[in-house]
């Protein structure tokens, strides 16, 4: 190559969007569609299965909790696993693996048979949620990743209410309505893994690798001759392996941040919308329902304006002010001085505050941490996450039954100020720092012009 063509070539986190990225966008979301789809259709499914399968309310809690379990475990071994031997494999196929496993949930004719393939079926998708985060923005060029992975977000909540509407839909057909559901869950899964199979590995990861000539090949063919191979240092690997690694002074604050402002945006948001009928009851609104369908239509019109402000703003300027701003509107409510309509709007702004906030989870932690501990920070992220919004989900009946709605609302206001307080002291900016760069220097780099 001449040194003219060579320095007219753009670095590959500056190149413009391409058509493969349009391919890469929506595997990724497909897949989060598919995991949101897993994830909801067992509230209902399990509700019908109850009589069928005579199933208790112990057992009917341990398969609402089964594949969260499955995902913590998923999340944790496959971060490890990702960093050592790539992305692509797991990427590519673990769709077909939770597709087969929700077509075996059809046959299941005891109530251990549905949760061993819940448990499974969540190890899957906790490995998904690791992998697809992290390939997804080790190929995503650095103007467009927030908002490549914001849809992620998006994708992730479409597919848990189309759940709810499949289930809706199915569950009057007779009394076989819950294997219906649970196998249909295996569709989206099924179209998911044809659409992946022509994502390549991260040739971020192969150069980390000392696979140079692999990621050129790779690059050349989906994103042209233009393009420069990263720029990463050869892995050189340390002693005690990754998690020993990111709990080193180096990296542990950065491990911190990544589970402590997971952990307080989920809390809020899978215990107050888990029980919200219940909540807003017990605020004195007079139609539950009614409150609960605008709460959530602001749920699904914060993740639009988050996706569409993500790459705007500071990550760091947008997680503080929303943990603030969440945690003055749940100190308004737990006050519990206004009326129903007064209520219902306070909660609709929360709902909007979270929600937007939330595209970070997919952004965030894969942009903390470099190239050979990124799935091993975003795994142990989102494992901590998923504890934090089991125990949560857990407690909070319990709280709000001896103590009060006030009482649990406050909880929730001093776990949102703890993330604002952690994210305020720790919390590194990370838009437009290259992913090569990452824990070198915390200063934004100046883009190029190519891209």
């Amino acid at each position: 190559m001449t040194t003219t063509a060579t320095a007219r070539q753009v670095p590959f986190e500056e190149v413009g969007f391409r058509k493969f990225h349009i391919h890469l966008g929506l595997s990724g979301c497909g897949g989060q569609f598919a995991d949101g789809f897993e994830l909801g259709i067992i509230g209902i499914a399990v509700a019908i299965a109850a009589g069928p399968l005579q199933l208790s309310a112990l057992q009917m809690g341990l398969l609402g909790a089964a594949a969260l379990c499955g995902l913590f475990v998923g999340a944790l071994v496959t971060g490890v696993i990702a960093d050592r031997v790539g992305r692509r494999t797991i990427f590519g196929y673990d769709m077909l693996l939770a597709a087969i496993i929700s077509g075996a949930q059809y046959f299941a004719t005891e109530a251990w048979h549905l949760l061993v393939l819940r448990l499974m079926l969540g190890f899957i998708l906790g490995a998904d949620y690791v992998v697809s985060k992290s390939l997804v923005t080790e190929l995503s060029p650095m103007r467009h990743r927030g908002r490549l992975l914001s849809l992620m977000a998006i994708a992730w909540a479409a597919g848990y209410t189309a759940a709810y509407l499949a289930g809706f839909v199915i569950r009057d057909t007779g009394p076989d309505a819950w294997r219906h559901m649970l196998a249909l869950s295996a569709v989206p899964a099924l179209c998911i893994f044809a659409l992946r199979l022509g994502i390549p590995e991260s040739p971020l990861w192969l150069v980390k690798k000392g696979r140079a000539e692999e990621a050129r090949r790779i690059i050349t063919q989906k994103l042209g001759l233009d393009v420069a191979l990263p720029a990463v240092i050869s892995e050189q690997r340390k002693k005690g392996g990754e998690w020993a690694e990111l709990f080193s002074r180096k990296w542990r604050a950065r491990t911190a941040v990544g589970g402590i402002f997971y952990v307080c945006q989920v809390i809020p948001y899978f215990a107050l919308g888990t029980f919200l009928p219940k909540i807003l009851e017990s605020l004195h609104v007079s139609d539950k329902f009614t409150g609960s369908l605008v709460y959530n239509g602001f749920l699904m019109l914060g993740a639009v304006i988050g996706m569409i402000v993500i790459d705007r703003i500071p990550r760091r300027v947008f997680l503080i002010t929303t943990f603030y701003i969440g945690a003055a509107l749940l100190a308004v409510l737990a006050a519990n001085v206004m009326g129903s309509t007064g209520v219902v709007i306070v909660f609709a702004l929360f709902a909007l505050t979270l929600s937007a906030a939330a595209n970070l989870e997919f952004i965030y932690p894969p942009e903390l941490f470099p190239t050979h501990l990124r799935a091993s920070g975003v795994g142990l992220a989102t494992a901590t996450s998923r504890f934090g919004s089991a125990l949560s989900t857990f407690l909070l009946p319990v709280v709000v039954q001896h103590h009060g709605v006030g009482t649990a609302l406050g909880a929730c206001v001093v776990v949102m100020i703890v993330g604002g307080v952690v994210c305020q002291i720790w919390a590194p900016e990370t838009r437009n720092v290259p992913l090569d760069a990452v824990g070198e220097d915390d200063k934004p780099r100046a883009v190029s012009a190519a891209a």
